[in-house]
């Protein structure tokens, strides 16, 4: 029971729950311009192949983990993402419309079976061509090419010979990353070697809850330290390859508070926030694994090779974080983190996912992150779902036009407050495939009607058009 208990709660974790806001939160509601996060912020928009690009099974694209995954029915709507917004066939039209809201940066990931179809070795020449045919496109527009190693999509075949919890991960990565810096780098220019680590290893090979349904702290822990090897190793192959290169990682996470301000809460919210906040980047800085404040993690040692200590760190030009609420800790009975989430409140202001609107953690966050020596940070992710209706083909969704406006001056405000935040990109583009909850929760500034594939813009988009303008 305890051990069911516990993998339960850590994919709760990593799919970044809500938490009641039992302490007072500051409300600011300041008018403020784009003028004011300055001339060289960066504005855009994120997104993933898995999620938008469809085409899963043409120009020679191999099967990916979510391909399986979806195929055997684990998705919460029974959906998948065969065509998913069809942007393998589409991206010249989407990307005018990204052109027409007037965001000049578009995040992307490089789908690693379609441009290797068996994880390493063959190269699919049709899956390069499509992204050289896109970043060429972007570029046409005016609108600068992020691109993302690895979102989650690990060829199948490689999860066949274990996946991340293979140490060979690190040398079938290499290939991966090498190739694509050597193929893209003369176009992209802005790199970010994997999206939220935290996510993928515990969804994916703690709790099963995700691609590519794995169990058990052996599992989690090998793929921990595997991602931990990879992200500073792809950094490096990046630097090595790409000439004039704007290199960063991504990371998910929550400003972690305590639920009481008592030394038994404190330690609790201490734990939470080595597993939401601390585990990926402190190895990137040099720092070592945060064994002190969660002993279990020196179970990693066991995967750990002589030599690791000096192949974790790299030094990033950048860190993406992707914040979307914060969590109240409370300790509990549950083994291993001793510590748990208060729920949300009836009275709390949650989005569609459940997740709680707390514009101040984001704020909480940046302010934690600038403590690290970091070069620059940029919020790569940041967004909600709401019950988006569209009504006389208009979509109004003046909760989320409120959500951006709200955190967007928090953004702003520890800003100026000296944190050196660098751009903000909004998730996503256009409603898209969320994951295990399929395509019911809409996240997108534009509408995307999955039956007929029209493109529709919410007032969110508008809004962000011209704000932006």
């Amino acid at each position: 029971m305890f051990r069911g208990d516990f993998l339960k709660y850590l994919a709760t974790l990593a799919a970044i729950t809500p938490v009641n806001p039992v302490l007072g939160r500051r409300k600011e509601d300041v008018e403020f311009s784009r003028r004011e996060f300055g001339a060289d912020f960066y504005w855009g928009v994120a997104t993933s192949a898995y999620q938008i690009e469809g085409a899963a099974d043409v120009d020679g694209k191999g099967e990916s983990v979510w391909d399986r995954f979806t195929s055997n029915g684990h998705i919460r709507d029974k959906s998948d993402g065969k065509i998913a917004n069809d942007f393998y066939y589409r991206y010249e039209s989407d990307l005018r419309l990204l052109q027409k809201l007037n965001f000049s940066n578009f995040r992307f990931s490089l789908s690693w079976p379609r441009i290797l179809p068996d994880g390493t070795g063959r190269i699919n020449e049709k899956g390069i061509d499509f992204y050289q045919r896109m970043t060429d496109e972007c570029l046409k527009l005016g609108i600068e090419p992020w691109a993302v190693l690895y979102h989650w999509d690990l060829p199948q075949k490689l999860e066949e010979k274990g996946g991340w919890t293979n140490r060979d991960v690190v040398e079938w990565f290499s290939e991966f990353a090498d190739l694509c810096t050597r193929r893209f780098g003369d176009r992209v220019k802005h790199w970010m070697v994997l999206n939220e680590p935290a996510g993928f290893t515990t969804l994916g090979y703690l709790s099963g809850t995700h691609a590519p349904k794995r169990i058990g702290i052996g599992n989690y822990l090998a793929a921990v330290h595997h991602a931990c090897l990879c992200q500073a190793e792809g950094g490096r192959i990046v630097r090595r390859n790409v000439v004039n290169s704007h290199i960063g990682t991504t990371f998910s996470c929550s400003h972690t508070e305590p639920y009481k301000q008592t030394s038994s809460h404190e330690r609790a919210a201490k734990r939470l926030d080595v597993v939401l906040n601390r585990l990926f980047i402190e190895p990137a800085l040099g720092m070592g694994y945060p064994f002190q404040d969660l002993p279990f993690l020196r179970k990693i040692e066991k995967h750990m090779l002589p030599g690791d200590e000096q192949k974790l760190p790299f030094a990033f030009d950048f860190i993406g974080l992707q914040n979307y609420f914060r969590v109240i800790a409370k300790p509990s009975l549950i083994p291993v983190i001793w510590a748990n989430r208060v729920k949300p409140e009836s009275s709390a202001e949650v989005t569609e996912m459940g997740w709680e609107v707390d514009p101040e953690g984001m704020y909480d966050i940046l302010k934690q992150f600038a403590k690290y020596p970091v070069k620059e940070i940029i919020v790569t992710e940041n967004g909600a779902a709401f019950p988006d209706q569209l009504i006389d083909g208009r979509v109004h969704d003046i909760q989320r036009i409120n959500f951006y406006k709200r955190y967007l001056q928090q953004i702003l405000r520890a800003k100026r407050e000296g944190v050196n935040v660098k751009g903000y990109f909004a998730w996503t583009f256009i409603d898209n495939f969320e994951w295990a909850e399929g395509y019911r929760p809409r996240f997108g500034l534009v509408y995307n009607d999955f039956k007929t594939q029209e493109r529709i813009i919410k007032d969110s988009g508008y809004w962000f058009r011209d704000f932006l303008k």
